[in-house]
């Protein structure tokens, strides 16, 4: 039967070992700027899949996704007998990279809070010398109703006769 917790604390061992592997024995220059952002296990802990974000070298460079796509392939043989040799379960799950996309969609989120608030600054800037294109009030206020007129009816309980 398949434990959850298990697959989660299995992931998390495989998270630590891949994450420390890349960090400081693999010497590939490609996985300079890649970071392991989370790792989920298969319930039969069979598959896990690891996902990670890649920085430039430095602030303006843009990220190589192809080369760390293709280093973190290259290399999956090390990593998976590191995951076996560390883990100590009787089947080592099989690696699965994934670039974590979830950076890149909260800089779009980001950009397009930043344009809903650049809106609305400027629909305060027109609205600021604006009038209303009515009545300066164009609801009733209560008890500036006036007399009936002969063609208007009181609906209203003032009328009732009981």
């Amino acid at each position: 039967m398949p434990d959850p917790a298990r697959a989660r604390r299995l992931a998390k061992r495989i998270f630590t070992i891949v994450a420390t592997a890349i960090e400081y024995e693999i010497k590939d220059p490609r996985l300079v700027g890649v970071t392991i952002t989370d790792a989920k296990v298969t319930a039969d802990l069979h598959d896990a899949t690891l996902y990670y974000t890649v920085m430039g070298r430095a602030i303006d460079d843009p990220p190589d996704y192809a080369g760390a796509a293709a280093a973190l392939k290259k290399a999956n043989g090390v990593r998976r007998t590191k995951v076996g040799a560390g883990t100590g379960v009787r089947f080592t799950p099989t690696l699965t990279f994934v670039r974590d996309t979830v950076p890149e969609a909260a800089h779009r989120m980001a950009e397009l809070l930043a344009r809903a608030r650049r809106a609305d600054e400027d629909l305060a800037r027109v609205r600021q010398g604006a009038t209303p294109a009515g009545d300066a009030q164009p609801y009733r206020v209560i008890g500036d109703e006036g007399p009936l007129t002969s063609t208007e009816h009181d609906i209203g309980d003032r009328d009732r006769r009981d």
